[in-house]
């Protein structure tokens, strides 16, 4: 019998969600060392996280997520709300000795940040309570792989990092207002709810760090219709109109830790472009291209091989030798979206029985916050600034 962890969720939208799903699959696929229980989900609306609660398999629905810091039959809060929410539930719930695992980005300011990873590193040191911020991309299997790669040598010296984060959900100028448009709530736009992915991707694969940017902002259209109500990204529209008040677009140059240099592009007006994360690394002995829109394949490129032959090799990455995967499918079967959240709970399980601190942690998080915060001063300032 393993040791069981009651969680707690605080939202229940589209994050909601696809966190429920990990907590609900992991324990059936994977020999977890703590098996998580799904105790309660919290939200403000009761109608809304009471059928959220029976949609999504949780055991109880709450309205007042303070009422749970007390119970001693939960032993972990997950953070699934908009940022503005981030540092008050992470700090209640490290205060109280519960594990924490809290979405990205990990606040919507530096300061906030900063408190929270200070929280986060004393209740490790004192309690052994740990906390994890939900970079969910760097479990996919193709970019553990990439980060191997990289690792063992593979393409050589790092000298250029491309990425990308395409979508398209609000190209339409009507699309009503959301939390995701609202900076009180969100911090920012596209720069910190798909760009702190990439981010925090390339800096993962690569083992660099974003140290100096020129960057970008852009809002394409400043004033939305307001939504009668609405969850998640999009509602019913209304006449009345609302300003937005976060970027719709961000792109920026970057200077990495180890010498290469990097260009960075985030935006949610990219028509035809669903959720394209594309990555691209060249060395000095070869490349590794990546796109989530093909998200079981990564292209290696080998400089080392003749002439005559090289070109990119597509590697399907659902090999059991590949992370991850020899608890799912056989090879060939491809992993989704939704797979990624799944090795977040194994990964944070593993570390809880391990007494270790799990990856990415509150201070991998803060650095990606200390990047977003540079590609905004820089855009301000149009000038290069320090990381």
């Amino acid at each position: 019998m393993t040791q069981e962890l009651g969680v707690a969720m605080i939202g229940y939208a589209f994050m909601g969600a696809a966190h429920s799903q990990a907590w609900r699959v992991a324990p059936h696929f994977f020999d977890l060392p703590v098996t998580p229980v799904m105790r309660v989900v919290a939200g403000r609306n009761k109608d809304g996280v009471e059928a959220a609660a029976a949609k999504l398999g949780w055991e109880e629905a709450s309205t007042d997520w303070r009422s749970l810091l007390e119970r001693d039959d939960i032993g972990l809060f997950d953070i699934c709300t908009p940022g503005d929410s981030h540092k008050e539930i992470a700090l209640a719930a490290l205060a109280a000795g519960k594990h924490v695992l809290c979405e990205k980005p990990l606040a919507n300011s530096v300061e906030e940040a900063e408190v929270m990873t200070a929280a986060a590193t004393k209740a490790f040191e004192e309690h052994g309570t740990l906390a994890m911020v939900g970079f969910t991309y760097r479990r996919l299997p193709a970019m553990q792989l990439a980060r191997k790669l990289i690792a063992d040598g593979r393409i050589g010296e790092i000298r250029h990092v491309r990425a990308q984060y395409l979508q398209d959900w609000i190209s339409d100028p009507m699309a009503p207002l959301s939390w995701r448009l609202d900076k009180e709530k969100a911090g920012s736009g596209a720069l910190g709810d798909i760009g702190a992915h990439i981010v925090d991707l390339t800096q993962f694969i690569t083992g660099q760090q974003i140290t100096e940017v020129s960057g970008s902002l852009k809002t394409f259209v400043t004033e939305r219709p307001k939504p009668a109500s609405f969850s998640g990204l999009s509602g019913e529209a209304s006449d009345e109109m609302g300003p937005v008040t976060v970027d719709d677009a961000a792109t920026f140059l970057a200077n990495l830790s180890g010498g290469a240099i990097g260009v960075y592009e985030a935006t949610r007006f990219a028509y035809g472009r669903k959720n394209a994360i594309r990555i691209e690394i060249n060395g000095s002995l070869g490349s590794l291209a990546y796109d989530f829109e093909d998200m079981n394949v990564l292209h290696f490129f080998d400089a080392t091989e003749p002439a005559e032959t090289a070109g990119f090799r597509r590697i399907v990455v659902t090999e059991p030798e590949h992370a991850y995967i020899s608890h799912w499918w056989p090879a060939g079967h491809g992993l989704g979206y939704e797979h990624a959240f799944s090795h977040q709970v194994v990964d944070l399980m593993d570390a809880i029985a391990a007494g270790k601190e799990p990856s990415p942690t509150f201070a991998d998080g803060l650095q990606v916050q200390r990047v977003l915060d540079a590609v905004e001063r820089s855009s301000e300032s149009r000038s290069w600034t320090s990381v």
